[in-house]
């Protein structure tokens, strides 16, 4: 397998992940991986945010994780922010990737959660880290 299929391979098994997550939570406004230097691997963000929701996530992964260490804590499990508006919640997946689900205020947090869990564990394995 040439390094071009090898990436068309993994981005298609992204794609996969993040539609399971929309099966399984349908009232998500948006689900993107990313990498934790901002930028958008896979996503079905509108394009014109995915590069900013990428890097805003990634920068909220970074200051959740030094939080946590700095009040001893332990590690991040998640960051959690909250709108008027809904949800956006990110979760590490791996040490290079981030996991980002947008929903609305209304949105089953718990289900969230358990989702992402399952979801952070595909992405690390699908990006070699497992």
């Amino acid at each position: 397998m040439s390094v071009a299929q090898h990436q068309a391979s993994k981005s298609m098994e992204l794609q996969r992940i993040i539609s399971a997550m929309h099966r399984a939570i349908p009232e998500l406004h948006g689900v993107m991986i990313a990498s934790v230097d901002g930028l958008a691997v896979a996503h079905d963000f509108p394009d014109a945010e995915a590069e900013r929701v990428a890097a805003m996530s990634a920068t909220a992964l970074g200051l959740g994780k030094r939080i946590t260490e700095r009040t001893n804590l332990g590690g991040l499990a998640e960051a959690v922010i909250r709108g008027d508006n809904g949800y956006l919640v990110v979760y590490a997946a791996g040490q290079d990737a981030v996991l980002v689900l947008s929903g609305p205020i209304d949105s089953n947090l718990g289900l969230m959660r358990l989702e992402a869990r399952v979801a952070a564990v595909d992405i690390k394995q699908i990006l070699g880290q497992a």
